[in-house]
């Protein structure tokens, strides 16, 4: 399971999420409806003092309890519903990227020859996760090190990265 990072770090950040979550690793974004997560998304510092107060739903606070669990134990396994989205192949590197063991990483080429693809397609399949951290794109590393993040190489989203690395206990990405 998983969650999305917002890829447009240095545009305007959207407005229109039904909450906005305070983590210990940044500020995420959150689309839902009663019945399903429909995005959750990374956003830069400073979008959460411009963005409305997490809603009262019971959605919502379910995710936002399963995140603090997921904070306080790595070892957390996220219960939620989450809506269909993306291609076949995107939810082909999603499910690889939920086999991904906490504490342990692939390079981008290393998932491309798993999945008989290219290493930029992995990437772009990892940008567009619309669920993370609940699908843990954070374990896809470049060849030399941490690679990008929420489609940028910016110090939140790199920020971000190493936390959930760190908290998973990778280290010396």
């Amino acid at each position: 399971m998983t969650l999305r990072r917002v890829a447009e770090w240095d545009d305007a950040p959207r407005t229109d999420w039904d909450a906005v979550l305070s983590l210990p690793f940044g500020v995420v974004g959150v689309r839902c409806s009663d019945q399903a997560l429909h995005e959750l998304a990374y956003l830069p510092r400073g979008v959460a003092s411009r963005a409305p107060a997490a809603a009262r739903q019971p959605l919502v606070d379910e995710l936002h309890a399963q995140l603090l669990a997921y904070c306080s134990d790595p070892d957390h396994r996220f219960t939620l519903p989450l809506a269909e989205r993306g291609s076949v192949f995107q939810r082909r590197v999603w499910d690889l990227l939920c086999a991904i063991p906490r504490g342990q990483v692939l390079r981008y080429g290393e998932a491309a020859r798993l999945l008989g693809s290219a290493a930029r397609a992995v990437g772009g399949a990892c940008r567009a996760n619309p669920f993370a951290p609940l699908i843990p794109c954070h374990r896809i590393v470049a060849a030399g090190g941490l690679g990008g993040f929420a489609g940028s190489r910016a110090d939140d989203a790199l920020g971000i990265k190493v936390w959930l690395l760190r908290h998973e206990g990778v280290h010396g990405v």
